[in-house]
């Protein structure tokens, strides 16, 4: 992020621009929303520009700029549409001290304007670094058809109430409060006209003081293999919702961000083999804040139910007499199986997966490995990169077809997702020798459709996918 998005306060404050044309005026249309003192600077000003000026909308002086002109200024757009004149007149607001944009340019702007949707005093401002304005402008469109357009009459009606509100205690207590206004008790009134929103207002309070406090409550919930738009909605608003988030070390940056900005965020990340948070810790962390009256929530990678020890954690909970719910999410088998183009069931090949986990509190895990080992069999491993060698013996040893397909996904559903196809004979070193360092499932039985298909001679898989990194063996067959 170059550019820090701020909210300037310019009341009373100078904004002074050089420039007589469209590109003054398209930026004029905008400035004189603000409550700024506007000046000017044109020798030969377009007529719209005067009749603003005539209006006592801004000041304009009819001459080139010069120094001193932007002196205590905290704005200057230099709007010239010649670039030596915009070299100019940049100049001398800099030695004066003004933050400086000059229109069409970003190299040489100290700030930018973004597109701007307007519903006083709710202002929403979306900026794309100078990289984009058409999709600026295209959020901005969509946005000003889904925010009515009385928001800003609930939102000035709210501000003036705020004095009021403190009375209630701070923190949760009140955002449930104004989420109440805002989202149910607001526009209701709003329907029966501005003059029906105070009453409304003051019969929420009423009722808001009257509550008992909220009790703590704990959401143990599923964030999917990684990708934020893989959400359900439901776990959305419990994020949007939770004083405290107790996230696990795989949870993507852009899930996290999704979180309120005021919530406490404590990571509880544990690591096969490596550095890991005792589970008593994390069992205490999650009571301690429930007891206190926190909404909290649990965010496990993928689905919470899958190899996420949260039998523990509810039982802790439970112990504690807090009350708690489950949010599914998406498991990283069904991320990662889509994103070779298969599916984990196939008529004729297997009526059944099996989900297993490639290492326990004891280590390796021990599973059924003659019946994975017979042909047709389907198996997504979770955490099984460092035990692969293992798995790959134990498969070997209870007669499974050397060339059974082995297809590994890291980072199943990201942005940075790869795709490792090789067989069980290759299975090891090809894994050790890709250098996974994000989260892998590995598939045994399936190999991505492109493969699969290249060996029967059917046509490729027609839809986008993300490369794939193979094995020799692989390669030969391919």
């Amino acid at each position: 992020m170059n550019h820090f998005p701020i909210f300037l306060n310019t009341a009373g404050r100078r904004i002074v621009l050089s420039g007589g044309g469209d590109a003054a005026q398209a930026k004029l249309r905008l400035l004189m929303k603000t409550t700024a003192n506007l000046t000017v600077i044109a020798p030969d000003a377009d007529a719209q520009i005067k009749a603003w000026a005539n209006a006592g909308k801004l000041t304009l002086i009819e001459r080139t700029m010069e120094p001193g002109d932007t002196l205590c200024a905290a704005l200057f757009y230099a709007a010239d549409e010649d670039a030596a004149e915009d070299k100019r007149t940049a100049a001398i607001a800099h030695a004066d001290g003004a933050l400086v944009n000059i229109v069409d340019n970003l190299a040489d702007s100290q700030f930018i304007t973004p597109a701007i949707v307007d519903r006083d005093p709710v202002t929403i401002a979306i900026g794309t670094e100078g990289a984009a304005p058409v999709l600026a402008r295209a959020i901005k469109a969509d946005l000003e058809e889904k925010l009515p357009t009385g928001l800003g009459t609930l939102a000035a009606i709210g501000k003036a109430f705020r004095k009021a509100a403190d009375a209630l205690p701070f923190g949760r207590p009140r955002r449930d409060f104004w989420r109440d206004y805002y989202f149910n008790a607001g526009p209701r009134a709003m329907a029966d006209g501005v003059e029906a929103i105070q009453p409304a207002l003051d019969a929420l309070l009423s009722d808001h003081l009257m509550r008992d406090t909220r009790q703590g409550h704990v959401a143990f919930v599923g964030a999917g293999p990684g990708d934020p738009e893989l959400l359900t909605l439901k776990a959305r608003k419990a994020l949007d919702e939770a004083d405290v988030v107790i996230y696990d070390r795989l949870i993507s940056p852009e899930i996290l961000e999704l979180a309120r900005r005021e919530a406490t965020m404590i990571d509880v990340g544990k690591e096969a083999f490596g550095p890991s948070t005792p589970q008593d810790v994390i069992n205490a962390l999650i009571v301690e804040h429930g007891l206190k009256g926190a909404q909290v929530v649990r965010l496990k990678s993928g689905d919470a139910t899958v190899f996420g020890r949260l039998d523990e954690e509810i039982d802790a909970v439970t112990d504690a007499n807090i009350s708690w719910n489950i949010v599914p999410g998406i498991t990283s088998a069904s991320a990662a199986v889509a994103s070779i183009g298969q599916s984990l069931t196939k008529r004729g090949r297997n009526s059944s997966v099996r989900f297993l986990t490639g290492h326990d509190m004891k280590g390796f895990a021990d599973h059924d490995w003659k019946a994975l080992a017979q042909t047709g069999e389907v198996a997504a491993i979770y955490m099984g990169k460092k035990s692969a060698r293992f798995i790959q013996g134990r498969l070997l040893m209870h007669g499974i077809d050397p060339a059974t397909p082995v297809t590994v996904i890291e980072n199943a559903s990201r942005r940075d997702q790869r795709v490792l196809s090789t067989t069980v004979s290759d299975m090891e070193p090809t894994i050790s020798n890709a250098g996974l360092d994000g989260p892998a499932l590995t598939f045994i039985g399936l190999a991505p459709r492109a493969a699969q298909n290249a060996l029967s001679g059917l046509p490729p898989h027609t839809q986008p996918m993300h490369p794939v990194a193979q094995s020799d063996t692989a390669r030969k067959v391919l």
